[in-house]
């Protein structure tokens, strides 16, 4: 079975993207989704983010999101940290995940797919992008988040001109319909590449 991965900074639609990709039969594995998952199941990721950020990283309700975001996306070494911790365990955790799947490709939905150096174990790499205006605008809405929040966040992944020469297919995502349509193209010339 074939990975594609499925990437794009924050805001530009991936997980719409992987919805369409699922409404069309394809297994859809979202990383942040899982990773979210981990963070509060895992006793060595708790472990590991205790000794880095301090006990009360974690609360009743599960990993402290707000506490950990603030510090790591303005500390780009404190970032790493927690990519080295949280990403392997994501990784092993997709892998288990896929051998489980029928079809010719599955889709792996990652943000970082490109900065972790996860693209490089996809055997095709999809690229959503938008533009920058609508990318704030849309992660403000969702997350309620300032401007200065999210460009944050938008400065620690790499910019769409370093993404797009790695790319197989780009899809632009302004409109839901033509978005739909990018995917459906898609979807057509991977199961002509499959086997």
């Amino acid at each position: 079975m074939k990975i594609v991965g499925l990437t794009g900074g924050i805001g530009s639609g991936k997980t719409t993207v992987a919805g369409f990709f699922q409404e069309l039969g394809i297994p859809v594995y979202i990383a942040d989704i899982e990773a979210k998952k981990l963070t509060n199941t895992s006793k060595i990721i708790k472990r590991k983010l205790n000794t880095l950020f301090g006990e009360n990283v974690y609360t009743k309700e599960g990993l402290n999101r707000n506490l950990v975001a603030n510090k790591i996306f303005n500390n780009k070494e404190l970032l790493d940290q927690v990519n080295a911790i949280i990403h392997p365990k994501v990784n092993r955790h997709f892998l288990r995940w896929k051998k489980k799947q029928k079809g010719h490709y599955c889709i792996k939905e990652a943000a970082i797919l490109f900065e972790n150096g996860g693209y490089k174990e996809c055997d095709i790499l999809i690229l959503v992008t938008a533009p920058l205006e609508i990318r704030l605008q849309r992660v403000q809405d969702r997350d309620k988040s300032t401007p200065k929040e999210v460009m944050a966040r938008i400065n620690n992944q790499w910019p769409d001109e370093k993404k797009i020469p790695l790319a197989d297919f780009i899809i632009t995502n302004l409109e839901l319909n033509a978005t739909k349509q990018q995917v459906k193209k898609i979807h057509t010339a991977i199961l002509k590449r499959s086997p």
